[in-house]
């Protein structure tokens, strides 16, 4: 089943970015869940696929997420399984609760997410809950923070918005709005982009850019 889920994930540039089992009465799950696996875009080639797709072409809001339902929810039904999302309205689904529990991403020194191999560009799209207890991919020992010896993140922001006391949304967004946060604004979070293991993973500026205008609408 985990191959049969793979198989379709990467027909869409998506992949399998971590998981647990669990007993079937998890809160916000399906009820009788016994597998969860978290969802998010596989690189490199997520973006420019996803500008192909119709979603991003009709001029609708909430193209990313109208595609996401699409194809994740599409993928959950031929497999017989649930499609659970990050948006959408209340009630909110953990998923950074969920992703600290697959053992594939942790909290880094700002208090970001950190995954194994996105680092601290993580983004998850959806997730698909299993009836059927079905093996997870083993998860890293430690977090790459432990290994991380300069831990850039910590300096990395040019406001001093985003360090290890805290996330200052409102500095954030000031910053945004100066000709000094273009950078931020047009290529990405700079404490996002120091991160090692960010650096190593292949999303395209484009994207960043995307995300972080969406965030300071």
């Amino acid at each position: 089943m985990l191959r049969a889920l793979t198989d379709r994930l990467w027909r869409h540039h998506l992949e399998v970015m971590g998981g647990f089992s669990c007993d079937g009465e998890e809160p916000l799950l399906p009820k009788r869940t016994r597998s969860l696996f978290l969802i998010g875009p596989r690189e490199p080639g997520f973006w420019p696929h996803l500008a192909t797709q119709p979603e991003w072409q009709d001029g609708a809001p909430d193209p990313i997420d109208r595609w996401s339902r699409r194809v994740i929810g599409r993928i959950a039904c031929d497999l017989g399984a649930k499609a659970l999302f990050p948006f959408g309205g209340s009630p909110w689904h953990p998923f950074q609760s969920w992703a600290l529990r697959s053992g594939a991403a942790w909290q880094s020194p700002v208090r970001l997410l950190v995954h194994s191999w996105q680092g601290l560009l993580v983004s998850y799209r959806g997730a698909i809950a299993f009836r059927d207890t079905i093996p997870q991919p083993k998860p890293d020992s430690q977090s790459p923070c432990e290994a991380c010896v300069e831990k850039p993140c910590l300096t990395a922001c040019p406001a001093a918005a985003l360090t290890g006391a805290g996330y200052d949304v409102p500095l954030c967004h000031s910053f945004l709005d100066s000709l000094e946060g273009t950078d931020c604004l047009t290529g990405g979070c700079l404490v996002r982009r120091a991160c090692p293991v960010s650096q190593s993973y292949a999303r395209l500026p484009e994207q960043s850019a995307y995300h972080m205008g969406q965030f300071h609408k």
